[in-house]
């Protein structure tokens, strides 16, 4: 009896159907010589700083850096049931050996032999390496199982990133958050990415809009420019000195140019091209491309491949005629160079991003909207990535006129390849996409050199030069994908140069988010004060682009067999050693961090009191004064203590109140309300009534 392992019950479930396991059981399905079970994504992972040493429940920057000798390992709380379902049936008499198939990828191979490992497991096991959730891909994955061996090195890969990101962020965050009291999450992915839109913003804030001028010569059926000028006086002179002047051809220049088609998707593209056309956020399309190859609709999404391998280049026709028929918009009746999209040096763990061969069956209309959209993005592109180039001829001409030259340019498509069928796609959307190319240049009429145009008409245009462009996810993406891109080129290593991986990018996103370090307006992504200020305090160590995209370079070579895991892990710990030692004894300024308004003053110590969630407190952390909103006092009288409240009672001592509600009477009253603080634990308050009047309105 082999047990199988998957990632998800949803996969586990589709594995099973496809091998006969169809008995259920408690955290299983069995048959036919299998037991398939499953993970719930993690279920084991790093244990918390505290289970190696009690100190290390309260952030103490005299315990930092925490470097654990032994590293010890914890089952999720929440999953524990599933684990020891796992376990039971690793242990079973039955059980000769063991099946991973969880997810093809480094996060999948550290799911599964966590657990593996924990469990104490000695079984030999297997491992199912495949692309697309397709029965028949199921089928011949099973035929050719790997040794589980085979992935020593990727699993040693894996524990080795999530060490390291727990050395840094368990330190790092420990270490900023008591020097700034404030929580301020640090990670060696995500506050690099952080910086990288911190310093985009900071280059827009800092740009400062130059005006510029240029010349036009309007020569009847096309129109020429000179060279900025700087200043208008000089550009006026110019155009005076033009205005019916005759202007000469001197050089016409003709060259036939293509552009390429683009590649297949890889993830980060997509999402690009999700959150571009779309406006989904990188999380969202990793969840909808996740959902259709679960569906088998999608091959694997979590790709880093733009390519596909030899072995496929015989199915790669039919599933071009079958996205083809599915598509909403017309495919011009293009020549296939399927050659284009092949290329086996160019893919490592899985290939581009396709469609099955299942989604043939599918109806796209049943689909939820990011799902339907999201195939359709990987169809259209299948098709685009094998059509013919776009072919086009520039034209450049150099006129002279008042002894200075002129540029006009022109352009005439020769054949519209590829660009026909991406702009049938395009017209279907609701939100066309901004077009950056030069596509709208204008054919120039036949010239010829000496060519000469009699009293042409001068003027002066004004232009402003552009600051940065606010990062959109698209662009952060992008800017994540190629960090250090140009650093590492110099040393020839081009291989792996950016923040994160394909498949953990859209996560590093979302915790910034969700971290308030980032947040999303429109379709931008902005960071926040409090953002801002996180990466004005950290070293550049700790930000640097170069240095994450750097670590992972190490840890492919991890992978490969070409570094220690042992070696990398001691550059980390240095790392995170020396950032310690250089902040000893800071004075750091906590008021970077201080974003919570001031309601008033303490009447004990004279602190700037804050509002809280629960209440108003004194910002002096020696000052035990507080302001419950719930506070008894006010709850018994059905009222609940408020921000001008509050602001009333430490700015004048007492606070006139209408309505409060009289337990004993069951009735209504005005009073005034008095802050009568003793000085206790609990803040006091006491209700001075009006004067009561008799019948007379006499007191």
């Amino acid at each position: 009896m082999k047990l199988v392992i998957a990632e998800k019950p949803s996969v586990a479930q589709s594995l099973a159907a496809v091998l006969g396991a169809k008995e259920r059981g408690q955290g299983y399905l069995q048959g036919n010589g299998y037991i398939v079970s499953w993970c719930i994504g993690h279920l084991i992972g790093l244990a918390a700083a505290d289970s190696y040493d009690a100190k290390y429940s309260k952030w103490c920057y005299e315990d930092l850096p925490i470097i654990p000798k032994h590293w010890k390992y914890t089952v999720a709380p929440d999953k524990k049931e599933q684990y020891e379902v796992l376990v039971s049936l690793m242990n079973r008499t039955d059980v000769e050996s063991l099946v991973c198939a969880t997810d093809a990828g480094r996060e999948g191979e550290l799911i599964f032999r966590l657990v593996y490992d924990h469990a104490g497991c000695k079984k030999p096991f297997e491992r199912l390496w495949i692309s697309s959730m397709e029965d028949t891909a199921v089928r011949e994955g099973f035929q050719t199982l790997r040794p589980g061996s085979d992935y020593d090195r990727l699993y040693e890969a894996a524990l080795c990133r999530a060490k390291a990101d727990w050395l840094v962020g368990i330190t790092g965050t420990r270490l900023f958050s008591t020097l700034y009291r404030k929580t301020l999450n640090i990670g060696r992915v995500m506050t690099p990415t952080l910086a990288l839109v911190v310093d985009r913003e900071a280059a827009i804030s800092e740009f400062k809009k130059e005006k510029f001028y240029t010349v036009v010569l309007n020569c009847g059926k096309f129109t020429a420019s000179s060279d900025r000028c700087e200043n208008r006086k000089a550009a006026d002179h110019l155009t005076a000195a033009c205005s019916t002047q005759a202007a000469v051809v001197r050089q016409v220049e003709k060259k036939q140019k293509s552009t390429q088609p683009p590649k297949l998707y890889d993830l980060t593209s997509l999402q690009r091209d999700g959150n571009r056309l779309f406006g989904y956020t990188a999380q969202q399309v990793l969840d909808y491309a996740q959902a259709l190859y679960e569906k088998k609709l999608l091959t694997y999404p979590r790709t880093d491949s733009n390519y596909l391998t030899e072995d496929m280049k015989e199915t790669i026709p039919g599933l071009c005629d079958m996205a083809a028929s599915m598509v909403s918009f017309a495919v011009p009746a293009f020549e296939r160079d399927i050659s284009r999209v092949i290329d086996n040096s160019k893919v490592s763990d899985h290939h581009a991003l396709l469609p099955t061969r299942q989604a043939a069956g599918a109806d796209l209309v049943s689909l939820p909207a990011g799902e339907r959209n999201i195939l359709t993005l990987v169809m259209a592109r299948l098709l685009t990535a094998v059509a013919p180039k776009h072919i086009y001829e520039d034209t450049s001409a150099v006129l002279e006129c008042g002894g200075t030259s002129f540029t006009a340019k022109g352009r005439v498509i020769t054949s519209a390849g590829f660009k026909e069928l991406e702009q049938a796609f395009f017209s279907t959307l609701k939100k066309k996409p901004e077009d950056d190319t030069k596509e709208d240049a204008v054919a120039l009429p036949p010239l010829t050199d000496g060519q000469t145009f009699e009293k042409v008409k001068a003027s002066t245009k004004e232009g402003t030069t552009s600051p940065p462009k606010h990062f959109t996810e698209d662009l952060l993406l992008s800017a994540m994908e190629h960090a250090s891109a140009a650093e590492f080129a110099e040393i020839g290593d081009v291989e792996r140069t950016g923040l994160g991986t394909p498949a953990t990018r859209a996560g590093v996103l979302e915790k910034l988010v969700r971290g308030g370090f980032l947040e999303r307006k429109g379709r931008l992504l902005l960071p926040t004060k409090k953002g801002f200020n996180l990466i004005v305090v950290l070293p550049d160590t700790m930000k640097s682009a170069h240095l994450t995209a750097q670590w992972e370079a190490e840890l492919k070579a991890v992978e490969r067999g070409e570094q220690a895991s042992a070696v990398f892990l001691e550059g980390i710990e240095k790392l995170i050693s020396d950032l310690v030692a250089q902040y000893h004894a800071v004075s750091a300024d906590t008021s970077l961090f201080q974003q919570r308004e001031v309601i008033g003053k303490c009447p004990r110590c004279g602190s700037d009191v804050l509002e809280g969630k629960k209440n108003f407190y004194c910002s002096n952390r020696e000052c035990q004064f507080a302001m419950w909103k719930d506070d008894r006092f006010f709850t018994s009288k059905h009222k609940e203590l408020t921000k001008p409240m509050a602001a009333a009672l430490l700015k004048n001592g007492r606070i006139k109140m209408k309505g409060l509600f009289s337990e004993k009477k069951g009735v209504l009253y005005d009073a005034v309300v008095v802050l009568a603080d003793t000085g206790d634990k609990y803040v006091n308050y006491k209700l001075e009534l009006p004067p009561r009047q008799n019948k007379n309105g006499k007191e």
